[in-house]
């Protein structure tokens, strides 16, 4: 009997747990009374076994940690709860959430489901599975359904006849088969169930019809006595019956117990034998029920205290008349204190549930939030992915909510992180289309490349294949299948092209690795010149000496600062001469000039006119702005100083302006010959 159906406190007479199913409403308290004491003894061991085996099947516990699953009504479910008994088969059992929902069936994949449904049927008991079955088959055919709009809308836009379309796999017929098993097996459980139940029945009316023959048997009272005993023993050992047949059947042998008891009279030491002996194992349970009233573990307490009312009630008889009201107020005392303890524990607990209740409410509405939330990249779906999966796992964690809302925040949960899969379905649906548009372009890239691999205009060719590169890296991912294969693809095409590319510069750096000792010579052989004093003698020897280092060649880019060493070392020298200082920034231009132009470099030679252009327009600006603040002197005498060094500034300008434009002019002449 589970714990909804306990009374908060016991009656004042022995109207127990089961009240409603042993007597019938038109009986008195008395009769009841009589009625429900004249049964058989047991012995006090058997509570305790009774008792550890209760504990460890009761469904209804605050111990219990799986989540409480809404449980959807079905024809077949109307059938179960026809065939429940006395023994409780498992009504409770498929009214709960158990672990398998932390498994998130919505996380496998179909074959994983199939693998899952199949372990399921073949390794766990069929009745107790149902929940499991209904979360597997819902995530399945969600999956499937997917697919199968997938299909429809392919075949829709390729001009299909909806009328036509018709979809299904391989997966989907497997996962019927086994479900097609499950139903099977289940079918047959509760057909043998019913079948079982009837045959209790029938035992059950026997033994009735057999007690109603001991009122004329011709036997001595001993062997009568011992034959009631033995009906006794095997009534109790036959089994359920079906429910709508419970009452009726139960009643119908109390009546006919009672009858035997009234025959019983007849001898009164037999029927004083049997009192005693019953009073006797009746104080053994008050004793046993005071001290579950000390137990600290309500539930166990509660759950024996179950066993101890069974007991009381359908297995140990009557006692003497005498002793009956001061028996039963002492049992129910014990009973009363432990459903008092029992009441304001679950008021507690009701509490904590409320708790619980919220708490979910507010991770339901965060996994809400992020599923409303749009996610543009791959990134930020992954990022989302792992917070709802945090969430989920503190709704598990989140401990057990009033039955009442059970089904409510159950439905809330599933619609939420089913609207959350669905999205990321769609979008991860979409970066496979890109994903074909990619590998297309890419494909187009590696041709590129391949066809260039083997070309020797590397001054054409080089630029093109550092710009398929760059390209390659700005498009996104291709399907997962294909990325190897034509990323090795296109890196051979490209490392063929570049191996080719730095064969050849290897051959040239070893040309400027020659050049770049000969100048190193030939830096250290200026370091004794001497100029004679004549200025066009001198001028022309740093001329010549300017040619011959031009002459020399390029050197490697790592030891371009062998130049700079150069220059300094004309500066020197140029700083010896008398000569004009334009002159000499015009000859060190020349010398800068060819080498920009020995380094086949149009990019330098093109930020270097530039630089020279923005200069010219620099000091232009300069001299307007000059010549305009002069307006400011008209009145003022030349002479004033002033004026004097706006002037100076003036020509200063003009002097400078003259050297960038002959510079400007140089440069663009050596570019139109290039």
């Amino acid at each position: 009997m589970s714990e909804k159906e306990l009374p908060k406190e016991m009656p004042e007479k022995e109207n127990t747990i089961e009240e409603n199913e042993a007597v019938s409403s038109s009986e008195t308290s008395e009769n009841t009374l009589e009625t429900e004491e004249k049964l058989t003894v047991v012995s006090l061991d058997k509570i305790n076994e009774e008792a550890t085996t209760t504990e460890e099947n009761e469904v209804v516990s605050s111990s219990k940690t799986s989540e409480e699953k809404p449980e959807t009504e079905t024809k077949e479910e109307e059938e179960e709860e026809a065939v429940i008994s006395s023994e409780e088969i498992h009504e409770e059992a498929e009214s709960e959430i158990d672990e398998s929902i932390k498994k998130e069936y919505d996380t496998l994949s179909e074959s994983e489901l199939i693998s899952e449904l199949r372990n399921l049927v073949s390794e766990k008991p069929i009745q107790s599975i149902k929940n499991e079955v209904e979360e597997i088959s819902l995530e399945f055919n969600s999956k499937f359904n997917e697919k199968l709009e997938t299909n429809k809308e392919q075949f829709l836009a390729e001009g299909g006849n909806i009328i036509d379309f018709h979809y299904t796999s391989p997966s989907k017929k497997e996962f019927n088969s086994v479900y097609y098993n499950y139903k099977e097996k289940r079918n047959h459980f509760y057909e043998n169930l019913k079948n079982d139940l009837k045959a209790n029945l029938q035992k059950r009316k026997e033994l009735i019809e057999e007690l109603k023959g001991l009122l004329n048997a011709e036997e001595s009272i001993n062997t009568t006595y011992k034959h009631f005993k033995d009906i006794q023993e095997r009534w109790f050992e036959a089994g359920a019956i079906p429910k709508d047949k419970y009452n009726l059947i139960w009643n119908n042998y109390h009546h006919h117990v009672e009858n035997f008891y009234d025959f019983l009279h007849l001898n009164r030491e037999f029927r004083d034998l049997d009192f005693k002996h019953n009073l006797d194992h009746k104080l053994r349970l008050i004793i046993r029920a005071k001290e579950l009233a000390q137990e600290e573990n309500i539930n166990k307490a509660f759950r024996e205290l179950q066993m101890l009312h069974k007991m009381w009630k359908e297995e140990i008889g009557p006692v003497a008349k005498e002793y009956r009201d001061e028996i039963w107020d002492k049992f129910s005392e014990a009973t009363k204190t432990i459903h008092d303890k029992r009441f304001i524990q679950m008021e507690a607990l009701d509490k904590e549930f409320e708790v619980n209740y919220e708490s979910k409410k507010q991770i339901i509405d965060e996994i809400n939030s992020i599923a409303q939330k749009e996610n543009p990249n791959h990134k930020e779906w992954q990022n989302a992915i792992k917070e709802v999966q945090r969430l989920r796992d503190s709704f598990f964690n989140s401990g057990k909510v009033p039955k009442s809302k059970n089904k409510e925040i159950w439905n809330l949960f599933k619609e939420t992180t089913r609207q959350f899969n669905k999205d990321k379905n769609t979008f991860y649906k979409d970066q496979k289309k890109e994903q074909f548009t990619n590998l297309e372009k890419k494909l187009e890239l590696i041709k590129i490349a391949e066809d260039n691999k083997d070309n020797d205009d590397f001054d054409v060719v080089t630029p093109l294949m550092k710009e398929v590169q760059n390209n390659w890296k700005k498009i996104g991912h291709v399907p997962k299948k294909d990325s190897d294969k034509i990323w090795k693809q296109f890196k051979n095409a490209c490392n063929h092209y570049f191996d080719r590319l730095h064969s050849k510069k290897d051959e040239a750096n070893k040309e400027e690795l020659t050049n770049f000792t000969q100048k190193e010579e030939f830096l250290a052989s200026l370091s004794e010149l001497t100029l004679e004093g004549n200025k066009e003698n001198d001028l022309a020897l740093i001329k010549d000496k300017i040619n011959s280092w031009k002459k020399i060649g390029r050197v490697p880019y790592n030891k371009k600062d062998i130049e700079q060493k150069f220059n300094k070392k004309l500066d020197s020298l140029f700083n010896q001469l008398d000569i004009d200082k334009k002159d000499i920034e015009l000859i060190k231009f020349e010398n800068k000039l060819n080498t920009l132009a020995s380094e086949d470099d149009i990019r330098k030679l093109q930020n270097e006119e530039f630089f020279l252009a923005k200069k010219v327009g620099e000091v232009q600006n300069e001299i307007r702005q000059l010549e305009n603040n002069l307006g400011f002197f008209q009145h003022v005498d030349k002479n004033n100083p002033m004026v004097r060094d706006v002037h100076k500034n003036i020509d200063k300008h003009k002097d400078n302006l003259d050297v960038w434009k002959r510079k400007l002019s140089k440069i663009r002449k050596v570019r139109k010959s290039l």
